[in-house]
């Protein structure tokens, strides 16, 4: 993989963790959603005006448009796996944005994906 793939993997990887930490920080702001049929309109009215949740949907556009430009790049076996890194950058980003726990469980397996995604790079 040379380094223009390799940016465009990493590029989509952050943006697609970008986009998980945003949906998070907008229902964060709005609470938890009731799943009845008559909170629909409220909820989605609410949802409509989220900063937060518009920025995580265009962060998920572009992971897409950059996804595709990777894709051609690599083989999918290769660069699919490296989406994994997303759970690592998103479990310290929760972490500290959020004050989400980080176990020691946890720790261990963020360690084992970053093992695994090195192992698979190398191949």
């Amino acid at each position: 993989m040379n380094g223009i793939t390799f940016l465009l993997v990493l590029t989509g990887v952050m943006l697609n963790a970008v986009a998980q930490l945003a949906l998070k920080a907008g229902v964060r702001d709005i609470g938890p959603i009731a799943l009845k049929l008559s909170q629909v309109m409220p909820v989605g009215l609410r949802m409509m005006s989220e900063p937060y949740l518009w920025t995580g949907l265009s962060c998920y556009v572009i992971s897409v448009v950059v996804w595709i430009l990777a894709l051609s790049r690599v083989d999918v076996s290769i660069a699919y796996p490296m989406l994994s890194l997303g759970y690592v950058v998103n479990a310290i980003a929760a972490w500290w944005l959020f004050g989400e726990v980080m176990s020691p469980s946890r720790v261990i397996g963020i360690g084992i994906i970053i093992l695994g995604v090195y192992v698979l790079a190398r191949s």
